[in-house]
């Protein structure tokens, strides 16, 4: 898939408020400083898009880009270690929440993890609950630029071994460097899979 154009709608600490024009949404998630902006200015190869910070969890909004037109990408806040209160998290967790139970036009959510860390539980606890919700999920490892092939290799292998513990199958993973702009060509790939099943349903 080529991005043509991408552009800033809005903004939301209300799911209700969000675009009603149910065009395919893919929601991009992870933990505070994984790299989620960047990825996303990579991806649609604009690099002011979504805004970067050097303060994890700044992200404290719905943030909805249109793609091309024809599809949403969204940026949710991060979760994990950002210096703020818990009234605050708990402020985030529920609005994530209600993203991901409300949102009908969500096809799937890219969980990006830094591959650089042993897995970790917060990540596998939400991957349980997207999955015990009915919420499709894939798995972006970000900032691979820092490693060398073969601890990639061994990192993703170790996800995979603990995410067999639970799934018969594990989810589709994308390897990424929003540096070198690596993977983001297999991730728009699979974006236009799922967009070319969406409307071949929506026209059904």
């Amino acid at each position: 898939m080529q991005i043509n154009s991408s552009r800033f709608i809005m903004s939301n600490t209300n799911v209700a408020m969000c675009p009603q024009n149910f065009l395919p949404e893919y929601a991009f998630i992870g933990r505070s400083n994984v790299g989620k902006s960047s990825l996303i200015n990579s991806i649609c190869d604009k690099k002011n898009l979504a805004k970067t910070s050097s303060t994890p969890g700044k992200t404290i909004l719905i943030n909805h880009y249109l793609i091309n037109e024809s599809w949403y990408l969204v940026d949710l806040p991060g979760y994990g270690y950002a210096r703020i209160s818990k009234t605050k998290k708990e402020e985030i967790r529920n609005l994530t929440k209600n993203y991901f139970k409300k949102r009908k036009q969500l096809i799937n959510a890219f969980l990006l993890i830094d591959i650089r860390h042993e897995p970790q539980s917060y990540d596998l606890d939400f991957m349980i609950w997207l999955n015990k919700n009915f919420i499709s999920f894939a798995i972006i490892f970000t900032k691979s630029d820092k490693l060398k092939n073969n601890s990639i290799e061994t990192n993703v292998l170790k996800y995979k071994n603990v995410l067999n513990k639970n799934w018969d199958s594990n989810p589709p993973m994308f390897v990424t460097s929003s540096k070198k702009k690596t993977g983001n060509d297999r991730i728009l790939e699979y974006i236009k899979i799922l967009n070319s099943e969406f409307y071949k349903y929506k026209r059904a």
